[in-house]
């Protein structure tokens, strides 16, 4: 009597798995997003007139569109070079545009580059410690890192536009 019963079960595993095998394959992976482009070699450390030239540019920028901001400016290691708080700006501002300038130039990437990434799902760079908020910017100088910009007190799109122009300036 078990080997009719065995014999149903076995026709019957058959036949699941021949139904399963007919099945439409499930639809192929997503792409892997495109590599980042290679990010420039890390140079000299910045020097403190270049860091004041900089932190002048930002402080024009924001006094021009009436934000208080905090600017921080740091070698290629993340040590600290200049930090500059306008009259106004938030005392928060401190730490974030440290943190942004420390995550461009630790990451070798704009700090907006961890933004686009984190909007788009990728949530890997925040467990790294990079900061994901526009504001930090390289400083690049014959086409080598020499530090990084932060900047924190307005809005991120706001602090993105004033360390652009800074960075723009050591070019």
């Amino acid at each position: 009597m078990l080997r009719p019963a065995f014999a149903f079960l076995a026709l019957a595993g058959v036949l699941a798995a021949g139904s399963a095998l007919a099945q439409t394959p499930p639809p192929p992976a997503p792409a892997a997003p495109h590599a980042p482009p290679p990010a420039p070699p890390y140079g000299r450390p910045v020097t403190l007139a270049e860091a004041r030239i900089a932190a002048a540019a930002a402080e024009a920028e924001a006094r021009k569109q009436g934000w208080s901001m905090v600017i921080v400016v740091v070698e290629p290691s993340g040590a600290l070079v200049l930090s500059e708080k306008m009259d106004g700006a938030q005392y928060g501002s401190n730490d974030v545009a440290r943190r942004k300038a420390e995550t461009a130039a630790n990451f070798r990437r704009p700090t907006s580059y961890f933004q686009e990434a984190v909007k788009g799902g990728t949530l890997n760079s925040i467990f790294t410690g990079a900061l994901a908020i526009e504001g930090g910017e390289l400083l690049i100088v014959d086409n080598r890192i020499v530090g990084a910009i932060g900047v924190s007190g307005g809005s991120g799109a706001q602090d993105g536009q004033v360390a652009r122009v800074a960075a723009a300036t050591l070019k």
